[in-house]
């Protein structure tokens, strides 16, 4: 097999990995958010709750967690799971990483002093204005280096649907390299890798400085 053949195999393989990237960001992210107002809930019921699918997402790994995505169905239901895959992929790293956001809001939020929200409620502002206005701006600056090595783990981390047999870009990359007994396809995935870490950093980073007029 040519050099050419494998790179564009891998890049086909590649395009499966943002895919899987870009809709688990989608999904997390603002999930987190809805997880992080019910662990600070008033109702204990829903902090209790919260707390515990929390403890779960990260306190077990996140493999074991697409395994019983794609698997529970069919045991418990008896359902077709023949193109289920992507949904429990997409189901499996958007509910671990909301539960990581999650921590990292509220890390973000418990950094902003509470005499922040008493200068804004004597101006005037309700309580979504303040929060929209006042507060996020700050945590969004707070919060961005955690969130960064977080996106930056994401992309390591979709390796890890080969346990589904699913092909991406390692997936291609296994294949390839058991094919052809060579290893060049994993030096390939490498530096594949590396560049979509370093252009997410580069982005992450930039946006960062855009935030500077909040020190």
């Amino acid at each position: 097999m040519s050099f050419d053949t494998i790179l564009k195999q891998m890049t086909a393989g590649f395009g499966q990995t943002c895919l899987i990237f870009f809709f688990t960001l989608l999904f997390s992210l603002p999930l987190g958010m809805f997880v992080y107002f019910g662990k600070v809930s008033r109702h204990k019921p829903v902090r209790w709750i919260i707390n515990s699918y929390i403890s779960i997402m990260r306190g077990t790994p996140l493999m074991l967690q697409l395994l019983v995505w794609y698997f529970a169905p069919y045991y418990l239901w008896q359902m077709n799971i023949g193109g289920y895959k992507l949904t429990a992929i997409l189901l499996g790293f958007s509910l671990n990483y909301a539960a990581y956001f999650a921590e990292i809001y509220r890390s973000g939020m418990e950094a902003i002093p509470k005499g922040q929200y008493e200068a804004a409620a004597l101006l005037g502002y309700s309580k979504v204005q303040t929060f929209l206005y006042i507060i996020l701006p700050q945590v969004v600056k707070v919060i961005l280096p955690s969130v960064t090595n977080e996106v930056i783990t994401l992309v390591k981390d979709t390796s890890l649907v080969y346990s589904l047999s699913y092909i991406e870009m390692f997936g291609v990359a296994k294949q390839i390299a058991a094919a052809q007994t060579t290893i060049l396809p994993f030096f390939i995935a490498g530096i594949f890798y590396f560049i979509f870490n370093y252009t997410v950093a580069f982005c992450m980073e930039q946006f960062e400085k855009r935030l500077n007029y909040y020190r």
